[in-house]
């Protein structure tokens, strides 16, 4: 008996069973659980579609279509299915992202139409940790950062997201929205830096958070500072309060060829457990 598929975007309605398939894999779909837990499924207070992919009646994958693309708990017949969708939306995203397999396969069928590709980093290891590492002693010095010192951090944020990305977080809208999301990740408790001198040294946030895992991202050291080890004392301070006030566990992902900071992390804990895919526009 053939399969019935099909493919549509979900409605607040399907909330429940949206839920049930993003925490399925709590490390993998943080990042999307995160949104979806605080902002449901209307389009214009998540920032972009749910699509669900059915097979014979019942929501088997999904795939996030906002500022990024991102594929969840898909097989190839689903990625198929939202590769044909997308490809007749247009491009909308900044980037696709997501784990390495089916990102792969999307990316495969997208880009004939899409490509060619600002930059795409195929292997991005998955991290995660359940506990701090004896080895590493947390830098006192890195706490969460208040709402009155958003102008301080601002220019490192904007250095660490221009050197990773490649462009700068200010084209565009003058970086209103980039702005808006570090003053969100400050309210929330979720920016931590440590500041000398009135300049940062160190800095990260928790960017996405549920009660089964969170996510660190936007791990920056000043130039000035590299080489002496405050990745690793920092990122333990971090941890420790991801780990205490968060969530169980805590993961990243990481770009392969950024050898000393896949050491760093190790060293703090964080083992490799999967690989993530980001395709850059």
């Amino acid at each position: 008996m053939l399969t019935q598929t099909t493919t549509r975007v979900l409605e607040p309605s399907d909330l429940g069973a949206a839920l049930a398939i993003l925490e399925s894999e709590p490390v993998a779909n943080a990042f999307v659980t995160s949104r979806v837990q605080v902002a449901g499924l209307d389009p214009w207070r998540l920032g972009g579609e749910m699509w669900g992919w059915y097979a014979d009646g019942r929501l088997r994958s999904l795939c996030y279509s906002g500022a990024n693309l991102v594929p969840i708990c898909a097989g190839p017949e689903a990625v198929r299915a939202f590769a044909d969708r997308a490809r007749r939306a247009g491009r909308r995203c900044s980037s696709i992202v997501g784990p390495a397999e089916p990102t792969t396969q999307l990316w495969r069928l997208l880009e004939p139409s899409w490509g060619p590709a600002r930059e795409v980093r195929g292997n991005q290891p998955l991290m995660v940790t359940e506990s701090l590492s004896a080895d590493v002693t947390p830098d006192p010095l890195v706490r969460r950062i208040r709402k009155d010192e958003t102008e301080v951090l601002m220019p490192a944020c904007v250095a660490m997201f221009t050197e990773e990305v490649g462009i700068s977080p200010l084209a565009g809208d003058g970086g209103l929205l980039y702005q808006a999301r570090v003053a969100e990740l400050i309210g929330s408790g979720r920016s931590f830096a440590r500041i000398d001198d009135g300049k940062v040294v160190f800095k990260a946030e928790i960017g996405a958070a549920t009660s089964q895992a969170c996510q660190i991202q936007g791990v920056w050291v000043a130039p000035e500072h590299r080489g002496k080890g405050l990745s690793e004392t920092g990122m333990a301070a971090v941890l420790r309060y991801a780990l205490a006030d968060v969530a169980p566990v805590v993961s990243l992902y990481v770009n392969d060829y950024n050898t000393p900071a896949r050491k760093a992390y190790r060293r703090v804990g964080f083992r490799e457990v999967g690989a993530f895919m980001s395709v850059l526009f």
